[in-house]
């Protein structure tokens, strides 16, 4: 059975950071491309970030470029994604993906991001 379990959301003030985490099991993890997407009240899911096998290759969304980092720790089968610099427009309940060809999902984290 193959499970994605995130974890690291919270509240949090503008301009500070959280860090989240997924667990993979079920999986042969480091044969997975991991991703990290987010959806807002009313929104659609969109890409955060995503991270090929071994690390190689890393993509971000615009909105994220250069605050968020993705990373993954295949001994440990997880994924990270590092949030800096937070703003109110990144509050979303953020979703772990793990894709080969077929398309795992989490359960969700809230995160936000508020005075």
């Amino acid at each position: 059975q193959v499970q994605l379990v995130e974890s690291g959301g919270g509240l949090v003030q503008p301009g500070g950071s959280l860090r989240l985490s997924c667990a993979a099991s079920g999986i042969s993890f480091s044969t997975y491309a991991m991703g990290w997407y987010r959806q807002a009240p009313g929104k659609e899911r969109e890409m955060v970030a995503r991270i090929s096998t071994a690390g190689t290759f890393t993509v971000y969304g615009d909105s994220v470029q250069g605050r968020f980092i993705i990373s993954r720790d295949d001994a440990k089968n997880t994924a990270y994604l590092q949030m800096n610099s937070l703003k109110p427009a990144d509050t979303a309940v953020y979703y772990c993906s793990a894709r080969r060809g077929q398309e795992y999902w989490g359960q969700g984290t809230q995160v936000t991001v508020t005075s």
